[in-house]
C-alpha cells in the first residue's frame, strides 16, 4: 500500500512540475466545436522509457507537442514558421505536415471553423516564430480554407502570413507539393500515395513527410484524382511512388495506373497495426527512402488507430529529438504485431545496461484513449535487457 501511495504521489508531483511550463499558455478557454480548451492539469506523464502527451484534445495535443520540441528560450529553439490548418479536415491537415521540416522547422497547430482557439493563439505568442529565411520571412502558413476572422487575429500578432488555399484534399496536396518545390528549389522525386478515405492506413506517412521532403498525395480506392496525376506528371515519368496501404484501401488497378508515372512499390499490412509496422521497417536502399527501423536504439510514436487528429498533432515528434515513426497500439494493450516488433527492437546488454543503446516511445492521448496499463506494458517492452536472458536487475 505504501509503495502505491508513493508512486501516485510521484506522478502527481512530476505532472505538477511540468504543468507549470504550460498552464500559463493554456489557462483560458475558447468556444469551439472541438473538445474543451481548458488547461491540461498534468500535460506530460513519463515513465523510464515513455513520455505521454496527456490529452486527447487534438488542439491541446498540438500545443503540448510544440512545447515539448520548441522551448522558445533561445534563437536555436524557436521555430522559423508555424503551419495553421483546420482541425476538422484530417486529409488537409495530414498533407500540411510536409511543411514541418522545411521550410518551417515548426509545428502544425490547429484552428477551427470559428477562428483560432485560445490555446493555439497563446502558443503562437509563446513561440514568436522567427520567419523562414528560405520563404521570404514567412512566420505562419495557413493551409486549406480558413475561417473569417483568422487574418484579423494574426494581424494583432504582427506575423507575416502566407496561404495555401483549397477545399479538396487532392488539390491542396498538389499545391503543397508545388509550394515545397518553390521554397526549396527542387521537386522531391519520391512521393507517398495514400488513401483519401482510410486514415488508419495513410497516417503513418505523416511522420515521414514531417521528417523528409517527400510529399503525400491522395488517391481513392479505385481512382487517381486529376490533381494527383498532375503532381506525378511533373516528375517526368521518373517518380518513385510508394503506395501506403493494402489493396482493400488502394486497389491493384490504381497501383497499375500509377506505373505510368514512374516506379511503384507498395508498403502494406493486412490491418492498421501491421501496416504501420511495415512502413516503420521499410527501407529502399536504392534511394534511402524509409525508416528502416529493425534494430535496437530507436524511438516510436504510439497512438490508437482511431486517434486521427492526434496522430497529426504528434507528427513533429519525427522531426526533432529522438525521431519517431508512427505505429499503432490498442487502448488496453499492445496487439501481437506490436509486441513482436518491440521484441525485435529490444536492446540487449552483455555486461551492464549502461552500455545502451536505449529505446523510447512518445504516447499521445489521455487514459481514456490509451490506458495507464498500456503505457506500463510499452515501457516494459522497451526496457534494455540482458543478452543472457537473465534478470537485468540482479547485479548485472
Amino acid at each position: 500500500m505504501k509503495k502505491t501511495i508513493c508512486k501516485a504521489a510521484l506522478t502527481i508531483l512530476l505532472g505538477a512540475a511540468l504543468a507549470g511550463c504550460s498552464t500559463a499558455n493554456n489557462s483560458r478557454s475558447a468556444s469551439t466545436d472541438t473538445p474543451s480548451q481548458s488547461a491540461v492539469s498534468i500535460p506530460w506523464i513519463a515513465t523510464k522509457n515513455t513520455t505521454r502527451i496527456n490529452t486527447s484534445d487534438p488542439i491541446q495535443a498540438a500545443v503540448l507537442v510544440s512545447q515539448s520540441l520548441w522551448t522558445a528560450e533561445t534563437k536555436n529553439n524557436r521555430p522559423s514558421s508555424v503551419v495553421l490548418t483546420d482541425v476538422s479536415s484530417w486529409q488537409i491537415a495530414a498533407v500540411s505536415t510536409d511543411l514541418i521540416h522545411h521550410p518551417s522547422n515548426g509545428p502544425v497547430l490547429f484552428i477551427t471553423k470559428e477562428g483560432i482557439p485560445e490555446a493555439t493563439l497563446t502558443e503562437l505568442k509563446r513561440l514568436k516564430p522567427m520567419g523562414a529565411e528560405s520563404n521570404d520571412g514567412v512566420q505562419v502558413v495557413l493551409v486549406g480554407t480558413v475561417a473569417d476572422g483568422v487574418d484579423d487575429q494574426l494581424k494583432v500578432l504582427d506575423l507575416k502570413v502566407d496561404k495555401i488555399e483549397g477545399e479538396e484534399p487532392d488539390e491542396v496536396a498538389k499545391s503543397i507539393d508545388a509550394y515545397y518545390e518553390k521554397v526549396s528549389g527542387a521537386l522531391p522525386p519520391s512521393v507517398i500515395v495514400g488513401s483519401v478515405d482510410s486514415p488508419e492506413y495513410t497516417l503513418p506517412a505523416v511522420n515521414w513527410i514531417a521528417h523528409m521532403p517527400e510529399p503525400l498525395l491522395y488517391v481513392s480506392k479505385r481512382k487517381i484524382p486529376e490533381a494527383t496525376a498532375e503532381a506525378l506528371k511533373a516528375r517526368g515519368g521518373k517518380a518513385a511512388i510508394y503506395i501506403l496501404g493494402p489493396t482493400s484501401a488502394i486497389s491493384a488497378d490504381v497501383e497499375a495506373q500509377l506505373q505510368e508515372y514512374g516506379t511503384v512499390k507498395r508498403i502494406s499490412g493486412d490491418n492498421p497495426y501491421t501496416n504501420a509496422i511495415a512502413f516503420a521497417k521499410f527501407k529502399d536502399e536504392a534511394n534511402g527512402f524509409g525508416w528502416g527501423i529493425t534494430t535496437p536504439g530507436h524511438n516510436l510514436s504510439l497512438l490508437t488507430a482511431d486517434s486521427t487528429m492526434l496522430a497529426i498533432a504528434a507528427a513533429p515528434l519525427s522531426h526533432l529529438g529522438k525521431h519517431a515513426p508512427l505505429v499503432f497500439t490498442k487502448k488496453d494493450g499492445m496487439p501481437d504485431s506490436l509486441m513482436n516488433y518491440t521484441m525485435e527492437l529490444q536492446p540487449k546488454f552483455k555486461d551492464s545496461p549502461a552500455e545502451g543503446p536505449y529505446n523510447h516511445a512518445w504516447l499521445t492521448g489521455d487514459t481514456d484513449t490509451l490506458s495507464s496499463g498500456t503505457q506500463s506494458e510499452i515501457d516494459d517492452m522497451l526496457e534494455i535487457s540482458s543478452a543472457s536472458g537473465g534478470d537485468p536487475h540482479s547485479g548485472h
